[in-house]
């Protein structure tokens, strides 16, 4: 049995990141880049006005006053868009303009129009106006070639319109994973079906696609495999043939139809680990299968939904974004502290489903929850956070620092 730091750890040392393929900007969303971008042009591209207002030059009104009062002459009008030709600002003019405008030759300041009294064409200064005012500068933000982003980032929306006022049009990024599901025991059917005395919905392979769309995964292919050797044999063989990511629920223990381990390690799976010490998720499988210079990851979780959600949380996201090319992969910890006392176990870690919010002075408050269970699943209507509670202790008093971290929302 291997520790839960030993088994996130472990899974750096052994997985690479999918190849990498250029695609259209628009289509990048929650994608991971495979190189580093650097912009194809000066943002702003162009000097432009942050207003509504006019374009002069300060030195034209320096000495205006409210007793000596100076008229600057308006002689065009300059508005946002394409302008092939932009006519140099003469001395002693002004010029309106819109926000987002080119600034024109010679135009050093740009004066909100709130700020001045017009008369016909005529501006009327009473004071001086301070030179370099809302404007934008090109460049300013940032310079072609400048880099925006590194290898190993999440393209956010935010990222994403970043890379396109850059002048980005393609992007190269990791490929994302082809993943397959699938769902052993012989009581499981799908969600809706029909149940007879004895069997139960799956919440399991709805639960792991959920998951999986959230971090940025296509729709994984689902499969539902009966509790015999020559079917999970079968459906490991064809999912390691087709699939990046192999995800299993159920049949991972030691019990009389638990047949994954052993199919797997026979279809030539290198086990990795096999059994973690945490609370629930315990029997719990990782190993690759190279062949002909392709690597498929195999995942099998227990079968109990709150283990499943455990696993998919702590071990199939950090899978997931290593995968992806994730520069720092999840699982990714806060410190809060416990506001009740806690049962811990000597030998394995607990992660316990808990409710978070902060006090006055913005410290985690960490509630825990009923029905931890790993069969129970209904606490997650409350549940904010996963809480980790570290083996080698018997009991954990209210107060104590933990870590935690967030279930997807």
């Amino acid at each position: 049995m291997i520790s839960l730091e030993d088994a996130l750890a472990a899974y750096a040392k052994h997985l690479r990141a999918m190849s990498a393929e250029t695609i259209a900007i628009a289509d990048s969303a929650n994608r991971v880049l495979a190189e580093s971008v650097t912009a194809l042009t000066d943002l702003p591209r162009i000097d432009q006005s942050a207003m509504d207002g006019y374009a002069l030059r300060a030195a034209d009104i320096e000495t205006a006053s409210a007793d000596a009062p100076m008229h600057l002459p308006i002689t065009q009008q300059i508005v946002a868009g394409a302008h092939e030709c932009l006519r140099p600002l003469a001395a002693g003019t002004a010029a309106r303009i819109l926000t987002g405008a080119p600034l024109p030759p010679g135009a050093d300041t740009v004066i909100p129009q709130e700020r001045v009294h017009r008369t016909g064409d005529q501006l009327v200064f009473s004071e001086a106006y301070a030179t370099n005012r809302n404007i934008r500068w090109r460049g300013e933000e940032l310079q072609a070639g400048a880099t925006i982003a590194r290898a190993g980032q999440r393209i956010t929306p935010g990222l994403l319109a970043s890379l396109i006022n850059a002048g980005l049009d393609r992007v190269r990024v990791h490929r994302r994973p082809n993943i397959r599901v699938l769902i052993t025991g012989d009581e499981v059917r799908p969600a809706g079906s029909k149940l007879a005395p004895g069997e139960i919905p799956d919440s399991n392979g709805p639960l792991v696609c959920a998951m999986l769309q959230r971090w940025g995964s296509l729709a994984p292919r689902v499969d539902y495999v009966m509790d015999t050797e020559a079917a999970v044999r079968e459906a490991l063989s064809q999912g390691l043939a087709e699939a990046d990511l192999l995800i299993t629920c159920g049949g991972a223990s030691v019990g009389d139809h638990d047949f994954v381990v052993a199919a797997a390690e026979q279809l030539g799976v290198q086990r990795v680990f096999w059994k973690v010490a945490q609370k629930p998720g315990k029997p719990m499988f990782f190993g690759v299968l190279e062949q002909a210079g392709r690597q498929a990851t195999l995942i099998a979780l227990p079968g109990n939904p709150g283990a499943v959600l455990i696993g998919l949380c702590l071990h199939v996201q950090r899978v997931l974004e290593l995968l992806q090319g994730i520069a720092h992969p999840a699982p990714h910890w806060a410190i809060g502290v416990v506001t009740e006392t806690l049962e811990a176990d000597s030998q394995r870690s607990r992660l316990v489903r808990m409710q978070m919010h902060h006090d006055a002075n913005g410290v985690a408050q960490l509630l825990p929850l009923p029905k931890q269970d790993s069969h129970m699943l209904s606490n997650l209507e409350s549940a904010d956070v996963l809480v980790w509670i570290p083996a080698g202790t018997m009991r954990i008093e209210t107060g104590t620092r933990l870590c935690w971290m967030s279930l997807p929302a």
